[in-house]
């Protein structure tokens, strides 16, 4: 299956996706994925990649190369960090953390984009990466989890703020943050303490209820919660002519597993632009501030001022899912296969959404709800059809294979309500 000669670019790694979460369940996937809205939940994010940056003129690098604004930000707070290339589109994003009055420490694959201008820039700022566990406890009974472990009260945290703490003797940070859309901490320290944290807060958690989530479950509340994630709802902005030099440096630094683009679906996108994203698209915009100049400003300045998509939940019509099913058990073709609770191999699931016989959008990151139960799935879609409520039509199946018509009701982005933000003196 290629994409219009884009077959360069996919390749299908050996089941690297799920692993880097642990096991595929450790309880089962549906048990795990009820977790985040009545216990708690741990799940492992420690793969991700961290680095320092330390000196003067640190956020004037990452003022140069990010569309947020660093003009607040104070000792102990975290940002939303994007960076994107010239059309404004999404090269990577992650977690930026103050640490010290000259002290930073980054989290995700921006750490490579941010180090690769730092040695072609002149900065005074020195850089090295780290190797910290990231350890996710999210939640309604989380802040009182951790709570218990560190012995003191973390309700006084703001959101997107960070305090040292201690759990059995060894020290971590807790930053209010989470991908459930739900109260909770991520806990980050030296990767060495890592198994020793996991089975104190697995100990201590047996009185919460807590599960540990596996990697079928893990991106259910990326997906309940509306957090858009890189090669699943948008293909970084590295992969054409002007990224050349960067996209080389980037594959030298990283695992083969990891530099892999893999596409999926009914939408076929003449060129690879078709699956990037700006921040505004994926619903970004308020980390995206034109107090400063940064690479991809004008284009982001002219779609904010006319945005032409934005990004929705799609309810799947659960008897056109059914009939995906009941194909399988009937003689010659038969629908493509939809992978429960969501797609297992990694890569960009991406779906045409009709209206009127009219393109209007694409699908990403689809997957089975247990809670709600209900078939869901992101998409950006344009402004005119966005209304909550209307009626759109997904087209599921590859080209060339038996193609279903799903019958979809565009809904709000974050679908789940989102409970992250709130006072923390009010929850458990």
């Amino acid at each position: 299956m290629t994409k219009n000669g884009m077959e360069k670019y996919r390749v299908t790694p050996p089941g690297y996706f799920t692993i880097r979460w642990g096991e595929p369940e450790y309880t089962d996937w549906m048990d795990e994925s009820i977790s985040w809205k009545k216990t708690c939940y741990l799940g492992d994010w420690s793969f991700l990649w961290e680095r320092w940056f330390r000196g003067p003129e640190v956020l004037k690098l990452f003022s140069d190369i990010s569309t947020s604004s660093f003009q607040n930000f104070d000792i102990g707070q975290a940002k939303h960090c994007i960076h994107t290339n010239e059309a404004g589109k999404v090269i990577h994003e992650g977690i930026f953390a103050r640490l010290g009055e000259e002290e930073f420490l980054l989290f995700g694959r921006g750490c490579f984009w941010a180090n690769y201008n730092l040695e072609r820039g002149n900065y005074r700022v020195t850089t090295e990466p780290e190797d910290y566990f990231n350890l996710q406890v999210s939640g309604p009974y989380a802040v009182a989890l951790i709570e218990k472990l560190c012995g003191e009260s973390l309700r006084d945290v703001k959101y997107m703020h960070m305090r040292k703490i201690e759990i059995r003797g060894r020290w971590m940070w807790a930053l209010r943050q989470g991908m459930a859309g739900e109260p909770g901490f991520e806990l980050v320290g030296p990767h060495e303490w890592k198994e020793e944290i996991i089975k104190a807060i697995l100990e201590e958690g047996q009185e919460f209820g807590i599960r540990r989530l596996g990697g079928r479950t893990v991106f259910i509340n990326h997906l309940e919660a509306c957090f858009p994630t890189i090669i699943t709802d948008y293909i970084p902005a590295m992969f054409s002519e002007d990224m050349t030099d960067y996209l080389a440096a980037f594959k030298a630094s990283m695992p083969a597993s990891m530099t892999t683009l893999n596409i999926y679906g009914s939408y076929e996108g003449k060129d690879i632009r078709d699956y990037y994203r700006s921040p505004i698209e994926l619903g970004w915009s308020k980390v995206v501030k034109f107090d400063h100049d940064f690479l991809g400003r004008e284009a982001l300045e002219k779609e904010m001022a006319n945005p032409q998509r934005i990004i929705r939940t799609l309810v799947w019509n659960p008897e056109d899912v059914i009939d995906v099913y009941a194909s399988m058990f009937k003689k010659g073709d038969h629908y493509d296969y939809i992978e429960f609770p969501r797609f297992q191999r990694g890569g960009m699931y991406v779906d045409k959404v009709m209206k009127d016989g009219k393109l209007v959008g694409t699908t990403s990151s689809y997957g089975y709800s247990y809670y709600f139960r209900e078939m869901l799935c992101l998409a950006v879609i344009d402004v005119d059809q966005a209304e909550i409520g209307n009626e759109v039509t997904i087209i599921w199946g590859a080209p060339g294979h038996p193609q279903k018509e799903i019958r979809a009701t565009v809904s709000p982005a974050p679908y789940k309500p989102d409970r992250s933000k709130g006072d923390l003196t009010q929850v458990p």
